[in-house]
C-alpha cells in the first residue's frame, strides 16, 4: 500500500513538475535531421521553401531558418532571419538567438531589433530574461519612438513598468531637445525621464544642466535638483531645486538662487524666483540681493523682491521695500530702486506720499522717508537720487540728488555739532569709484564750524546763504567749500548762537541706519 502511494505521488510530481517547466514545442519545420557526431543531442531543423521553423514556449513564438533544438535541455539555437513573437506588443529580430527553456533565457544577437508597442530597440546583443520580464544590452543600444531616438552603452527594460534604465553615455535626441546623461530612466508609455547623474539638456534657447531630476520629455517640463541650473540668452539661473516648462517659457527656483546675466555683470541672489522667458523678466525675493560688478569693487543691492526686465541690451532691475545698497564707502536706503542696464542709471526712490501726508508731514518727517546715502561720513538725502555709471569702464560716473537735497557731516572735533548744506538738486562727480566733488544749486544754506588750522580751536560757525556750493572731497571728507554768486554769511562765535540756529530746516541726522558692510544688508 506504502509503494502504491509513493508512486502516485512520483507520478502527481512529475506531472507538476513538467507543466511548471513547459517543455518547448515544435511546431512545424521544414526538415528535420540528426548528426550525433558533429551536433550531439540536437535536433536539427530546416525551413524549406514553403515552411520555416517554428518554434513554442510558454506563449512564445520563434521563427528562423535554422535551429538547433536540445530536447533533453529544453533549449535550442536559431539562426536565419530570427523572429521572435509574444502577445500583441513584443517583437524581437536578430541574425541568432539562443534560449534556455528552463531558465527562460534569450540571448539574441547580431542586427537585433525589439518592438514594444510604439517603441523600438537596436543592439548588437540582447539579453531577456523572462522570468524577471527584463531586456538587456551592454554593448551599445538604440531605443527610438517617433519622435525620440535615445543611445546609451548600458540599458535595461522593464517590461512590466515599461521603464528603460541607461547607464554610460546616454544621449536622448529629439527636434525639440537633446539631453546628455550619465544615467537616467526613462518610461515608454508616459515619456517621462529620470537623472541620476550630471546630466545637460539643450533646447533651442535654453540650456540645463543638474545631477539629479525629472524630465517629461513628451510635455517639456522639468524638475531638476542638485547643482542645477538654467542658461536662459546670458541669463544664467542656479538653485538647489528648478522647475521649468518650455511650453509657457517658465521656469523656477527655491534656495540658494544665484541668477547671473553675463552680458551685464550682474548678480541676483535669493531663496525663491520665478523667470518669464516668454517676457524676458525674473522676479527674485526671500532674502533678494542683487550684486552689480564695478571695476575693483561691486554694488550691493538688497530688497525684499527684485525684478529683472527685459532683453539683455535693455534689461532694467527693480527693486522694492526695504532697499538697501553698499559698496566699499558708499551705502544707501530707500522704499525702491530702479536700474536701466542700458544708460547705467541707478535711481533710488521713496514711495509716493499721499495728499494727507504732503498736507501734514513736515521738513525733517518727509527727510525721514527720502532715500539716502552715506559716502565716508557724509550723509545725503532728497526726494530721488540718481546714480550714473560710466558705460565703457563700469565705473561710478556722477550723482544726482533731485529735490530738497540735503547733505550733512558731523564734526569730527566738536560734540554733536554738524555741519550741513542744503539746495534744491545736488550734482556729483565720482573719481575711481570715489566722490570727489558736489555741488548744491539754487536756493542753498550751509552751517559750516570753521577750526583754526594749527590749534584745531573753534573759530566760530559759518552761517551762509547763495545760489550754489561746491564741495571738494577727498578721502571721503569735505576739504574744500566755495560759495558763488553773491554768497550772504556771517560767521557767529559758538556761545551767541542759539541751538536751534545750529541747524537747518529739515535737518535730521539718521547715523543709526547707516551700513557699514553688506552683512549688514539684511539686518532690520
Amino acid at each position: 500500500m506504502k509503494i502504491k502511494i509513493s508512486i502516485l505521488l512520483l507520478l502527481i510530481f512529475n506531472l507538476i513538475f513538467c507543466q511548471e517547466k513547459k517543455i518547448i514545442e515544435i511546431i512545424e519545420a521544414g526538415s528535420f535531421d540528426r548528426n550525433e557526431k558533429i551536433n550531439p543531442g540536437a535536433n536539427i531543423l530546416k525551413k524549406n521553401d514553403l515552411i520555416r521553423v517554428h518554434l513554442l514556449h510558454d506563449g512564445m513564438n520563434i521563427y528562423s531558418d535554422l535551429a538547433f533544438f536540445y530536447k533533453k535541455n529544453n533549449s535550442f539555437k536559431a539562426s536565419g532571419n530570427v523572429v521572435v513573437l509574444q502577445g500583441d506588443s513584443i517583437k524581437l529580430f536578430s541574425n541568432n538567438l539562443d534560449y534556455d527553456g528552463n531558465l527562460r533565457k534569450i540571448v539574441a544577437k547580431g542586427n537585433v531589433d525589439f518592438y514594444n508597442n510604439q517603441t523600438n530597440l537596436k543592439t548588437d546583443i540582447l539579453y531577456h530574461d523572462r522570468n524577471a520580464k527584463e531586456i538587456f544590452f551592454n554593448d551599445g543600444g538604440v531605443v527610438k519612438d517617433s519622435l525620440t531616438t535615445i543611445e546609451s552603452i548600458d540599458g535595461k527594460f522593464f517590461l512590466e513598468t515599461s521603464k528603460y534604465t541607461f547607464n554610460k553615455n546616454v544621449e536622448i535626441k529629439n527636434p525639440d531637445y537633446n539631453i546628455q546623461s550619465n544615467k537616467l530612466d526613462y518610461y515608454t508609455k508616459s515619456e517621462y525621464a529620470f537623472f541620476y547623474g550630471p546630466t545637460k539638456i539643450k533646447g533651442s534657447d535654453y540650456d540645463i544642466y543638474c545631477e539629479k531630476g525629472f524630465y517629461d520629455t513628451k510635455n517639456k517640463k522639468g524638475y531638476f535638483t542638485k547643482k542645477s541650473k538654467i542658461d536662459y540668452n546670458n541669463r544664467l539661473i542656479e538653485g538647489d531645486s528648478l522647475t521649468f516648462d518650455d511650453n509657457s517659457k517658465f521656469a523656477s527656483a527655491t534656495k540658494n538662487i544665484i541668477l547671473t546675466d553675463t552680458l551685464n555683470k550682474t548678480i541676483i541672489k535669493g531663496n525663491y524666483a520665478e523667470i518669464f522667458k516668454a517676457i524676458d523678466s525674473a522676479m527674485i525675493t526671500k532674502r533678494s540681493i542683487a550684486i552689480k560688478m564695478i571695476e575693483r569693487d561691486s554694488l550691493f543691492i538688497k530688497a525684499d523682491t527684485l525684478f529683472a526686465i527685459g532683453p539683455s541690451k535693455n534689461r532694467i532691475i527693480k527693486g522694492r521695500y526695504n532697499v538697501r545698497i553698499f559698496k566699499e564707502n558708499l551705502s544707501g536706503k530707500s522704499d525702491k530702486i530702479i536700474i536701466d542696464q542700458n544708460t547705467g542709471l541707478t535711481k533710488l526712490l521713496r514711495n509716493e506720499l499721499t495728499n494727507k501726508e504732503k498736507q501734514v508731514l513736515t521738513a525733517k518727517e518727509i527727510a525721514i522717508k527720502n532715500p539716502i546715502l552715506w559716502n565716508g561720513d557724509s550723509q545725503m538725502t532728497g526726494d530721488e537720487i540718481h546714480i550714473i555709471r560710466n558705460l565703457k569702464t563700469n565705473d561710478l560716473d556722477s550723482l544726482k540728488i533731485l529735490n530738497n537735497a540735503f547733505v550733512i557731516e558731523k564734526d569730527t572735533l566738536g560734540i554733536e555739532n554738524f555741519n550741513q548744506m542744503k539746495g534744491i538738486n545736488l550734482f556729483g562727480k565720482f573719481q575711481d569709484n570715489e566722490l570727489k566733488t558736489i555741488e548744491l544749486v539754487q536756493n542753498t544754506e550751509m552751517i559750516y564750524y570753521l577750526y583754526d588750522d594749527n590749534s584745531n580751536d573753534l573759530i566760530g560757525i559759518d552761517k551762509a546763504i547763495c545760489s550754489s556750493i561746491r564741495m571738494e572731497i577727498d578721502d571721503n571728507i569735505i576739504k574744500e567749500i566755495t560759495f558763488t554768486t553773491n554768497p550772504e554769511g556771517e560767521v557767529f562765535p559758538e556761545d551767541e548762537m542759539e541751538i536751534s540756529l545750529k541747524i537747518l530746516n529739515g535737518f535730521n541726522w539718521r547715523i543709526n541706519e547707516k551700513i557699514t558692510n553688506k552683512e549688514e544688508l539684511f539686518i532690520k
